[in-house]
């Protein structure tokens, strides 16, 4: 237990005692974040079909229970590695910016990255899956209605957009679903010569259309 120094002898407890930090919890935190990592990683390698818990759990390097304490269906433990993820690029693409709005060229890039890697192929499997079961649809909907929203926030943010100006949101909005388009283009082949001239093109339209 806490305490301040002695006053006559007796000892007395600290009234704002800092918490111990838990080896246990500290583990149990790790372990749930290389399941989430592990599961992105599979669900963008294997598709939907070839990401059992017990394979994720296998890559993670725990045990197939350690991964059900943590996450009981295998719906939540990839609607779950998707939001995580998901979170971890909205920080990562703020941080890239940390003065606010930037040129506008450089935040259109970051925006595109967004939808190139591993999260975008994995939420696609996510989605595929999610279109033929019920269960699923319902929480990857909700997963992803509240993702765009951030990222859209993110994006007017960034551009110094005006929302308050007629068409400047469907603008932003336009510039997220071409993104998007060029992360389905990046599947099949590598789309980055041609995606570099449309990010080129989109900055210029975006400078005449913002202001």
């Amino acid at each position: 237990m806490s305490t301040t120094a002695e006053h006559d002898g007796v000892a007395r407890q600290d009234p704002n005692p800092k918490p111990d930090r838990s080896p246990k919890q500290d583990r149990s935190r790790a372990t749930r974040q290389r399941l989430l990592e592990a599961a992105v990683a599979c669900l963008a390698e294997h598709g939907w079909a070839g990401s059992t818990v017990a394979v994720v759990a296998e890559r993670a390097g725990v045990s197939r229970g350690a991964a059900q304490h943590h996450f009981p269906t295998r719906e939540d433990l990839f609607t779950a590695a998707v939001e995580y993820v998901a979170e971890e690029r909205s920080t990562a693409l703020r941080e890239l910016f940390p003065a606010g709005p930037a040129d506008r060229r450089a935040v259109v890039a970051a925006l595109v990255d967004l939808y190139t890697g591993p999260l975008f192929r994995a939420a696609l499997h996510l989605w595929v899956a999610a279109s033929n079961e019920d269960q699923l649809r319902t929480r990857v909907t909700e997963l992803e209605a509240r993702v765009g929203r951030e990222t859209h926030r993110i994006a007017v943010d960034l551009l110094g957009a005006d929302e308050r100006r007629p068409g400047v949101r469907e603008t932003v909005q336009g510039l997220l679903d071409m993104a998007r388009g060029l992360g389905l283009a990046n599947l099949l082949t590598d789309d980055t010569a041609r995606r570099a001239r449309v990010v080129a093109q989109w900055a210029d339209l975006l400078e005449q259309a913002l202001g």
